[in-house]
């Protein structure tokens, strides 16, 4: 696994001819997703990426929550935006609090590197936390192009990674922020649009979540040009790839 770490180091596409297994929201099928557990089933299973969602409180801490409340996943009540980090910290995500960016950060130090989607955060923010956590290396931020432009501004070290979204948008950000690395969903996964990434020598992420998430449309992700597949089956993802010899 180091081996295949070492070639995304640099500038996140696969130097070794290796696909990039990301683990979205952790291994949330055997644990609960964005728990410290998930993360580190993540890293157990293979996975060189684990994905995290990052939300603010109301006194400014980062936690790890997808949805804007914390209504689904816990055992409380009300927006994350509206609750200081006391409320969420004493909520239970199963038998875990609701862990921070930096705990998530933690866990991943030396083993894997984080998918870090930006659901309400601020840049500097953001920089801080990676600086302060010497991540800023070991990161792919997905967030707006507005929110991302203000990542580069502070750190151009830090890789950022837009949605592709459209020719239009991609031909926009590939001007505007030359990204290493630019995410793709089912909806955005188009010849056409994957053409233009590869001509800008992207790293190429893709979901391939839900009913895409299976050995036919991870070959499908392989033959047109993907550089990391996001999955909800990361050990099996991993065995596929090693199969073929696409992942250490």
């Amino acid at each position: 696994m180091l081996k295949a770490i070492l070639c995304f180091v640099s500038v996140l596409i696969p130097l070794c001819g290796q696909i990039a297994v990301i683990s979205h929201r952790g291994e949330h099928l055997r644990n609960p997703e964005n728990t410290l557990a998930a993360f580190r089933a993540a890293v157990n299973a293979g996975a060189d990426y684990f994905e995290v969602d990052v939300r603010t409180t109301v006194d400014g801490k980062f936690v790890l929550m997808h949805d804007q409340t914390v209504d689904r996943t816990t055992n409380g009540k009300g927006r994350v935006a509206g609750l200081t980090f006391a409320q969420v910290r004493a909520l239970r995500v199963g038998t875990e609090p609701v862990p921070t960016l930096e705990e998530a950060l933690a866990v991943a130090r030396g083993r894997a590197h984080v998918y870090v989607d930006s659901k309400a955060i601020s840049p500097a923010g953001l920089v801080a936390v990676l600086d302060r956590e010497r991540m800023a290396q070991s990161v792919v931020v997905y967030g707006a192009v507005p929110f991302l432009k203000e990542v580069q501004k502070l750190r151009p070290a830090i890789r950022v990674m837009p949605e592709s979204v459209s020719v239009e948008v991609i031909q926009q950000i590939i001007r505007e922020l030359a990204p290493k690395v630019i995410a793709f969903s089912r909806r955005d996964w188009q010849d056409d649009i994957i053409r233009l990434a590869k001509q800008s020598g992207a790293g190429i992420f893709v979901d391939r979540l839900g009913p895409d998430d299976n050995p036919t449309a991870w070959q499908d992700a392989v033959d047109r040009g993907a550089t990391g597949i996001q999955t909800d089956h990361p050990a099996e993802l991993v065995t596929y790839l090693r199969s073929r010899h696409l992942h250490q």
